[in-house]
């Protein structure tokens, strides 16, 4: 393969995807996808498994994720022909391996959907009475009503969806923002809440020091704040719709370490400063507990309200991805051919309506698993293990990259730090957390039952897929 010369103005094919993502939709998407469901709503419980440590967590996670962007940064931006991991795997590592990670990433973001849900039935628990909860029926509705949402927004043009995945993005940007302009006004006023706690820097240490739970409460955080961090790969999943890759990708992942600091370590801190994290519910967000907390009901309705636009941008994130990864797939033969097609609007229509046809049928979880916590941690340590896997693969691509592909490196304008001890480095580290999500009961669970997708993967492609591409490189 060659570097590709295409340029935004160069006509574009009808069966192929188009080209209309700007810088501004880019960074905004790209942020959104490091601010989710998992922040939101999952660091209530991680502040409670691991309190104030979970600072230490962030940055750990956040460093290793920046290395991962900007390795699979440099593998994208080196030849632009590749619109996803799917032919970067296929190319670098195998068929095999670009089945595996185009069909695992999809069910992750399934996974995703159906955790989003949770979180949003959750949600709305706010504004009902207390000791008053949704029907089964009431919450088979809303998601329905949800799902139905995301596709509509989905079907349209890829250029909406990245105006509306901007402003999604701009809201949680401007709430963290507030949330950390206002709690440190709380701080410096020295404000009193009406439990007696006065909000002061010293509440992040005070309470049993950084890591009050020992060792084992940091290792058990890792698992959700992981969660939080899925998604900080979209990019690599819009390389063939991005307008100038070569300038607006590494924009995009230089700016993740800002990002992190900002939008997860400051803002938590500043809500543990506020709260003590002794307080913070772990089956809340802490961003509207931090409110409830104070005594501000107005402001923590509008932070709630927020949290909600949060996580509908997370299952729209999702469902766009899940779809241009179909459509990766069928191209290559690995995935029935109809979710190649594209609609009169170059958008993949029969992946959309999959994929959501799965997160709707995902939703019935909600009746087996009627706590939506408990239904929220299932998905989201099913969907990590996946994501982990994906993670993986795209490291073990660049060490491949590295191996056949020298001459790219040394053209390469966005080279990764480190090269390929770093890459190792962090393949170490993503198999740490696999050890660390044996640790926990529940994540336990997810992780013993996670080979059986292997398993299906396997038997599928050797059954129906591989002959498929023997008979079209015969054909060819």
């Amino acid at each position: 393969m060659t570097t590709s010369s295409h340029t935004d103005d160069a006509p574009s094919s009808p069966h192929e995807l188009q080209r209309k993502l700007s810088n501004r939709h880019l960074q905004l998407i790209a942020i959104g996808g490091a601010i989710g469901t998992g922040l939101f709503m999952g660091s209530g419980k991680t502040i409670s498994l691991a309190g104030p440590s979970i600072l230490i967590i962030y940055m750990i996670i956040g460093a290793m994720f920046f290395f991962l962007m900007r390795a699979l940064g440099e593998i994208l931006l080196s030849n632009l022909h590749y619109k996803s991991f799917i032919d970067m795997a296929h190319d670098l590592i195998g068929p095999g391996a670009g089945y595996y990670i185009g069909w695992s990433y999809w069910l992750g973001w399934i996974l995703v959907g159906i955790a989003d849900l949770a979180a949003i039935i959750n949600y709305l628990n706010f504004w009902l009475p207390d000791g008053v909860a949704f029907t089964p029926m009431g919450q088979a509705l809303i998601s329905a009503g949800c799902v139905l949402l995301v596709l509509g927004i989905n079907l349209l043009t890829v250029k909406l969806f990245g105006e509306i995945e901007f402003w999604f993005a701009l809201i949680k940007i401007l709430a963290i923002l507030g949330l950390i302009l206002i709690g440190g006004y709380m701080v410096f006023s020295h404000f009193q809440a009406p439990s007696g706690s006065v909000a002061s820097f010293s509440n992040v240490w005070s309470h049993g020091g950084m890591f009050p739970k020992g060792g084992s409460g940091f290792l058990a955080g890792f698992q959700i704040a992981l969660f939080a961090f899925v998604g900080v790969e979209l990019i690599g999943t819009m390389a063939a719709e991005t307008k100038d890759p070569e300038k607006n990708l590494p924009k995009a992942v230089n700016a993740i370490p800002t990002r992190i600091i900002l939008f997860y370590v400051l803002a938590l801190f500043i809500v543990m400063s506020v709260t003590p994290w002794t307080e913070i519910p772990a089956d809340q967000s802490p961003f509207v507990s931090l409110f409830m907390h104070a005594g501000i009901g107005g402001a923590a309705i509008i932070m709630n309200l927020v949290v909600l636009s949060s996580v509908m941008s997370s299952m729209n994130s999702g469902v766009f991805s899940t779809s241009r990864m179909l459509f990766g797939l069928a191209k290559e033969g690995q995935a029935p051919e109809k979710l190649a097609e594209l609609s009169k609007r170059a958008v993949p229509a029969k992946g959309l309506l999959f994929s959501c046809g799965f997160i709707m049928a995902g939703a019935a979880l909600q009746y087996f698993v009627p706590n939506t916590v408990e239904a929220f941690t299932l998905a989201s340590s099913l969907c990590v293990i996946l994501f982990i896997s994906i993670w993986s693969i795209i490291m073990v691509c660049y060490i491949r990259y590295r191996k056949l592909r020298p001459e790219l490196h040394a053209k390469s304008n966005f080279k990764m730090p480190g090269g390929v001890w770093m890459s190792y480095l962090v393949l170490i580290f993503l198999a740490f957390t696999l050890v660390i999500l044996s640790l926990e009961p529940d994540t336990l669970k997810a992780l013993i039952i996670s080979p059986v997708w292997v398993i299906i993967l396997a038997a599928t492609y050797q059954l129906m897929y591989k002959p498929r591409m023997k008979k079209r490189n015969q054909h060819d």
